[in-house]
């Protein structure tokens, strides 16, 4: 039977294309809106299944294999929406990629060692890397939605733009430093040998 936590983290993976289908169903400003509030919703329950599961001892199998699968998916297709509306942007474009890169790289890392990956768990700064991404591509949403209004379009597009931008970069830092901690733990099961 499916826990709470475990539906909230189901709901938060179907979520993630949710994003997409906004801007294919509804024109723009009310795309952006709906992206953001369907966006931030979702990654409050990003934090709020987890807490649940500890609460109420509910952890799961199921949870640990689907949580970390739904926050990529939200990551990765939101970053695409965006990247795709910025026109390809290169403030935008390059710590997209240091992202996607960092995240393909260690799910691979995952798959290759098998039974070992427990090395592999997810550290602290690796839930600050996740919270910065999140908060950095709500504000990115934000932007997209403030821009079609001439009243406060010029300062509300300029703030969000450039928090939006300075907090991906943190995202992508964070992103490249988690990723290397990761291979690094790795390293040793790369060059022993075939994993057992």
């Amino acid at each position: 039977m499916l826990s709470v936590p475990n539906i909230l983290t189901i709901l938060r993976l179907a979520a993630a294309p949710g994003v997409v289908i906004m801007f294919l169903y509804f024109h723009r400003p009310a795309a952006d809106w709906f992206a953001l509030i369907l966006f931030v919703t979702a990654a409050l329950t990003d934090f709020l299944d987890g807490y649940l599961a500890r609460r109420w001892k509910q952890e799961s199998k199921l949870g640990a294999m689907l949580d970390p699968i739904a926050d990529k998916a939200m990551v990765v297709i939101a970053l695409l929406v965006i990247t795709g509306f910025s026109g390809m942007d290169p403030w935008i474009l390059l710590p997209a990629t240091v992202i996607m890169f960092r995240e393909v790289f260690v799910s691979g890392l995952r798959e290759f060692l098998g039974d070992t990956a427990g090395l592999l768990k997810v550290t602290q700064l690796a839930k600050w890397k996740t919270t910065a991404q999140m908060v950095a591509i709500a504000i990115l949403f934000a932007k997209g939605a403030f821009e079609h209004y001439h009243g406060v379009q010029a300062l509300s597009t300029f703030v969000t733009w450039w928090v939006g931008i300075i907090a991906l970069w943190i995202a992508a830092i964070l992103t490249l430093l988690t990723g290397w901690d990761y291979f690094r733990k790795a390293q040793p099961y790369l060059v022993g040998g075939p994993v057992q």
